[in-house]
């Protein structure tokens, strides 16, 4: 495995309409699970192919077995119940206003203990594991999303506090880590929204509703979460690389909150022991470089340079620029670069075709070839 790739990308890409088709004949029952299995797997077999051509070092499986990148929380927990979001208006589009039905899902709120019903990350990495023609890299939401699941008026009588449902969501998220150490897992990469609760004020209220914690209380636990995860990883296996994803919201090619980094830099870059950040830096809604003063010494940051978002090619030059920019902060070899999201974060994806996809990706592995040979 490279000890530092510097051409990544962040995990899900676009599934195809064949893959669409049969998610909608198995929900109308016209489909079953087995033959939906099928068509999932050759749709892994065809997003390694994309990656392996785009020069891509770390694999993932494009996230096509999930609904969303949410899957650890609203497809795989027991105990939970469907909810609505509390607004509406998550999401934002920089052109023309994105209809509801466009980004519109349910989420889940904890209506009893949590229990580990469905071990999907155990699927996919058993299928990388056998087709995958490099290292690979399995993505999960981290426990710190887990602010999601509680509610007063539901959750209450399982969890009296949120701090109580964490403890929980831990210990089930250390277990499935441990699976998939045990089934030779050498890569995992972390998923949150959590930091922006912090950062952006109107993201906070408009997900976590009026009731919502203040900022310092939510920047405490995710903290805290996070760096717990990533510590119980590494006490399984010091040699893992463990990875956390930051990003500003990505579905159907909108995005749900902005602000830069500095309000959570200096306590999430510190405390939170991970191998390699990879942040969202492809607009000015992610702020400057500056935040990265505080990235420890030997912590590689994976710029989130190139869009997902839209099927316009970045200027080369442009990404050049801005890798030399954030040099300044974080040395040069550990930086990298990756598009700021992935491609499909739920299952419609992005306003991109495949092939505008794979350019995307060729650009990021070109321009890290360019930047670092």
């Amino acid at each position: 495995m490279p000890a530092t790739p510097h051409a990544e990308h962040v995990g899900s890409l676009l599934r195809p309409p064949e893959l669409l088709r049969a998610r909608q004949a198995r929900e109308r029952g016209e489909l079953s699970a087995e033959e939906l299995a099928e068509r999932e797997d050759a749709a892994v077999l065809a997003a390694i192919e994309l990656q392996r051509q785009a020069g891509i070092e770390v694999f993932t499986d494009g996230e096509m077995r999930r609904q969303t990148w949410l899957a650890g929380l609203l497809e795989s927990l027991g105990g939970v119940s469907p909810t609505p979001l509390p607004s509406t208006e998550w999401w934002r589009g920089d052109g023309e206003p994105v209809p509801p039905e466009e980004t519109s899902w349910d989420l889940v709120v904890a209506t009893g203990k949590l229990t580990q019903k469905r071990n999907l990350t155990a699927t996919e990495a058993g299928f990388l594991a056998r087709h995958a023609p490099g290292p690979y890299k399995i993505t999960m939401v981290s426990s710190s999303m887990g602010s999601l699941l509680w509610r007063p008026d539901l959750s209450a009588a399982a969890y009296p506090t949120p701090a109580d449902l964490f403890r929980d969501l831990v210990a089930l998220r250390t277990e499935e880590i441990r699976g998939l150490l045990a089934q030779g897992v050498r890569w995992i990469q972390l998923d949150s929204l959590a930091y922006d609760f912090v950062i952006d004020d109107g993201f906070r209220s408009r997900v976590l509703g009026p009731a919502a914690p203040d900022p310092e209380v939510l920047l405490d636990a995710a903290v805290a979460i996070d760096a717990q995860q990533v510590r119980a990883a590494k006490e399984l296996d010091p040699e893992v690389t463990v990875a956390l994803h930051l990003c500003r919201g990505n579905n159907r090619s909108a995005w749900s909150a902005k602000g830069g980094y500095d309000p959570v830099a200096e306590r999430l870059f510190g405390e939170v022991p991970v191998d390699r950040f990879l942040l969202e830096y492809d607009t000015e809604r992610a702020g400057g470089f500056e935040p990265l003063r505080f990235v420890p010494e030997g912590t590689t940051v994976v710029l989130g340079l190139v869009s997902s978002k839209v099927p316009a090619l970045e200027s080369q030059d442009e990404l050049r620029r801005r890798i030399d920019e954030a040099a300044k902060y974080v040395p040069m070899e550990n930086l990298a670069i990756s598009p700021q999201c992935g491609f499909a974060s739920t299952v419609r994806g992005n306003l991109l075709t495949v092939d505008e996809e794979r350019r995307k990706l060729e650009l990021v592995v070109e321009t890290a070839r360019m930047v670092w040979g």
